[in-house]
Formats: C-alpha cells, structure tokens, sequence
C-alpha cells in the first residue's frame, strides 16, 4: 500500500504495512525526509506487533522522556523501574514520565501503541 502522499500535510496507509521498515515507528524526528508529514520533533508512535515471547531484555538507560504503551490486544508485560504491570485487557495502558527505565515482555501475541514525547534521539 506504501504512504500515498494525498497533499503536503497529510497521508494515508497501515501502519502494520507502512512501518515494517523502522521497527514499527510511525511518527518520530527519524522519518525521512524531514517535510514528511510523519517527520517530528515532539511525538512518536509506534505500531508494536510482537509474537509471544518477544522481549526487550535490556533496560533503557535514564530516558527523559514520557512515554504511554496502549495495549490493543494479546498479553503484556511492562517493566519499570518501579514495578511492573500485565496489561491483559484491550485498552490497559501504562503512563510513565522521564527518568524511569523499562523493559517488556510479550507473554501472548500482542498489539500495542507507543506513544512518546518529545521526539529525541
């Protein structure tokens, strides 16, 4: 389907599809080229499809920004610095702000949505 560009400030597509070349990101300040309506410095989103048992072993490392993961279906698991969360539920989400690290889990195939801001490299 790719990203067919309908005018200068706005496209359409899915995002299973049209994100399958950056790791699931739809929105950030790495989408080129840079006059991309998806090019941005103040969010990121991230279409997440992982099969059970996809996890992020490492830990993010004092990342200051905020982050929201939305579950859209499956079974999740979110590490934090402070605890950690299942969201099992179509729409649970965890909410975390700058200075808590993470890490996660697929526990059943799963969707989420990564919403996080600003855009920083």
């Amino acid at each position: 389907m790719g990203n067919p560009i309908v005018a200068t400030n706005w496209i359409y597509g899915n995002a299973a599809e049209d994100t399958k070349d950056d790791r699931g990101w739809l929105l950030g300040h790495f989408i080129d080229p840079p006059d991309d309506v998806r090019h941005s410095n103040d969010v990121e989103v991230k279409w997440g499809i992982h099969p059970a048992g996809d996890k992020r072993p490492e830990w993010t490392a004092d990342d200051q920004r905020t982050t929201l993961l939305l579950l859209v279906q499956g079974k999740f698991r979110i590490d934090l610095t402070d605890g950690s969360k299942v969201l099992a539920v179509q729409g649970d989400y965890a909410l975390w702000g700058p200075g808590i690290d993470h890490s996660w889990e697929a526990l059943s195939d799963s969707v989420v949505i990564t919403v996080r801001w600003p855009s920083a490299s």
